[in-house]
């Protein structure tokens, strides 16, 4: 594509003068990526059970300043388990944005609208809820520092009196059976809050920092806070420390991720095949690798 490009200017060049190059150059730009990961983590949280993950997505953006994209990732789903979060029903996130890009000064600006997409995946209580999850964000970024708040339009991934609360918290898995699946009373040492209506309005609110260290060496720091509206025993900061590296036609990457999310509310009990029970603290400390590319 770099030659292509090259061999198209050199020829404008010559056959007329420079502000013709300008003219027939396209507004629309269009790119793909596709990246592994050891564990998929949103917003310090593991998505997948702490197993890895295969992600990607397409992207266009226009001179104008608008984009729009989508992008997909493996997440996990299993109705023989019970937890926070869990997909019942769905093993995959899609991700459907669009928005607009300004500069400010030094600023440049974001603003845009993000669904959150789980085919097929409800939770497993009467009122069957959805995952799905709709933001408005805003974002500037300043150099190296990129600071961005998103502000939840609906139920916070369903969050809401149906699937919180002392009697109607989440569901638990009595028997090794898929089939067996009852609503359980619990407790806030359980990982339930008492009903409180919905989550609308819940937000967060990332900070990040970038910088180069090296030859086509980064460092990233950041730090960010989730707020529940509503159910506030769910809210929680999560941090990361990371390093990538362009090598090899590719991204590189390696980051320590951390939380302080209380273990009561983000833990996946999974019943196993010979009766026995696998838990893990999804907010708990962990290193992520990563390889990625674009297109």
């Amino acid at each position: 594509m770099k030659k292509l490009l090259l061999a198209s200017a050199v020829a404008s060049a010559l056959a007329g003068p420079v502000a013709a190059l300008a003219a027939d150059e396209s507004p629309h730009t269009f790119t793909a990526n596709v990246g592994l990961f050891s564990d998929y983590r949103f917003r310090g949280i593991s998505q997948t059970f702490k197993q890895p993950a295969i992600q990607g997505g397409f992207d266009y953006s226009h001179s104008s300043g608008f984009y729009a994209g989508v992008w997909s990732s493996n997440v996990y789903g299993n109705a023989n388990a019970a937890g926070n979060p869990i997909y019942v029903g769905g093993s995959q996130e899609v991700d459907l944005y669009t928005g607009y890009k300004w500069n400010i000064g030094d600023f440049a600006m974001d603003a845009g609208f993000l669904q959150y997409w789980y085919p097929n995946a409800k939770n497993v209580i009467p009122s069957q809820e959805k995952f799905d999850n709709e933001e408005l964000y805003l974002a500037t970024t300043w150099k190296w520092l990129m600071a961005k708040y998103s502000y939840g339009i609906t139920n916070f991934f369903g969050y809401d009196a149906n699937t919180n609360g002392a009697l109607n918290c989440g569901v638990n898995v009595n028997s090794p059976t898929p089939a067996t699946v009852v609503l359980t009373a619990k407790t806030q040492t359980d990982g339930c809050m008492a009903a409180n209506g919905g989550s609308r309005g819940s937000g967060y609110l990332d900070v990040t920092g970038t910088w180069e260290v090296g030859d086509k060496l980064n460092l990233v720091a950041h730090v960010g806070h989730q707020s529940v509206k509503n159910y506030g025993l769910f809210s929680y900061t999560d941090w990361k420390i990371g390093i990538s590296k362009d090598w090899a036609g590719a991204t590189w990457g390696a980051a320590y991720v951390d939380t302080n999310a209380r273990k009561a509310f983000y833990a996946v009990d999974e019943f196993q095949g010979n009766g026995s029970i696998t838990t893990k603290k999804t907010g708990d400390s962990t290193l992520v690798l990563s390889v990625s590319k674009t297109f």
